[in-house]
C-alpha cells in the first residue's frame, strides 16, 4: 500500500529504479530525507460555514430587499417596474437555484429586483387597505419565530419524504397559479384561485403553510451545511433561501389579511 507521506513515496520510487543495485550510504539516504519532495500548497484561507455567517449574509440579503423595497414606496414607482422586478427577480433567482450559486452580486441583485415589487405590491395593498402591510409584517414576523422555534426545540425535523413533498407542492402551487393568471384572460377571476372568496382563502392558506416548510427546509439546510464542514462562501447561498421563503410568506400573508381587512 502506498504511504501519505512524501518521502516514503521517493524513497520506494527510486528503489524501484534501482531494484537489485548496491545499497544506499546513509548519507544518501539523509540528502534524500531533506531534499524537498513535492511544493508545499499555498495557505488556504477557507474556513467551515457557521450559523453566524448565515446570519450576516441574512441580514445584507434581506436588508438590501427591505431597503430597496422601502425606496420603491416612498418614490412611488409604478405597476410597470414591479412586474419589471419580477421578471428579473425569478430569472435570477433560477439561476441561483439551479447553478446553486454563491455568487453575492446574483444574489443581492435578486434582493433589489423583488425589492422593487415588494415595494410597490405593499403600497398599493396599503393604499386600498390602509393598515395591511404592518399586519403583514407582523405576521411575517410570526410565522417565521414560529417556524424557528419549532425547528430549534426538535417538534419536528424534515424528513427525505417531507423534503419531496414540499418540493413538489412547490412546483404544482406555482403551476396553479400559471394557470390562474392565464385563464384570467379568459375568465374574470381565472380559476378564483386569488380571488376574494372561500375557493381564495384556502389557497392563500394553503400557500402560507407551503412558505412555513419552505422554512423548515431552510433551516434544516443550514443546520447540515454547518455539520458537514462546508466553505464559508455557501452562507450566501443559505441566506438566499431564507429570504426567498420570508417573501413567499410576506406576499401570501399580505393577500390573505387583505382579505377580512376593514377599510371603513
Amino acid at each position: 500500500m502506498q504511504s501519505r507521506n512524501p518521502v516514503i513515496n521517493k524513497l520506494g520510487q527510486n528503489n524501484r529504479q534501482s531494484w537489485g543495485g548496491p545499497t544506499a550510504s546513509p548519507q544518501h539516504l539523509q540528502d534524500m530525507y531533506n531534499a524537498p519532495s513535492y511544493a508545499a500548497p499555498p495557505p488556504t484561507t477557507t474556513r467551515p460555514m457557521t450559523i453566524d455567517d448565515v446570519v450576516v449574509r441574512g441580514f445584507i440579503t434581506l436588508g438590501t430587499l427591505v431597503l430597496t423595497a422601502a425606496l420603491a414606496w416612498y418614490f412611488n414607482l409604478g405597476i410597470g417596474v414591479a412586474v419589471a422586478g419580477v421578471v428579473v427577480g425569478l430569472i435570477l433567482g433560477l439561476i441561483v437555484s439551479f447553478k446553486q450559486s454563491t455568487n453575492p452580486v446574483l444574489i443581492l441583485g435578486y434582493s433589489v429586483s423583488y425589492g422593487l415589487a415588494v415595494g410597490v405590491i405593499s403600497r398599493f395593498y396599503n393604499t386600498a387597505y390602509d393598515g395591511v402591510v404592518i399586519a403583514a409584517v407582523f405576521g411575517t414576523m410570526v410565522a417565521f419565530a414560529g417556524v424557528l422555534a419549532v425547528y430549534a426545540l426538535k417538534i419536528f425535523r424534515p424528513t427525505p419524504k417531507f423534503t419531496k413533498f414540499v418540493v413538489a407542492a412547490g412546483f404544482a402551487a406555482v403551476g396553479l397559479m400559471l394557470l390562474n393568471l392565464v385563464a384570467g384572460f379568459f375568465i374574470p377571476g381565472g380559476l378564483g384561485l386569488r380571488a376574494d372568496s372561500p375557493l381564495g382563502w384556502v389557497f392563500s392558506a394553503a400557500m402560507i403553510l407551503l412558505g412555513c416548510f419552505f422554512l423548515l427546509l431552510d433551516f434544516d439546510a443550514v443546520e447540515q451545511g454547518v455539520r458537514a464542514g462546508v466553505p464559508e462562501k455557501y452562507s450566501w447561498l443559505m441566506a438566499f433561501g431564507l429570504t426567498v421563503s420570508l417573501v413567499w410568506l410576506y406576499l401570501e400573508i399580505l393577500r390573505f389579511v387583505s382579505f377580512f381587512f376593514n377599510n371603513d
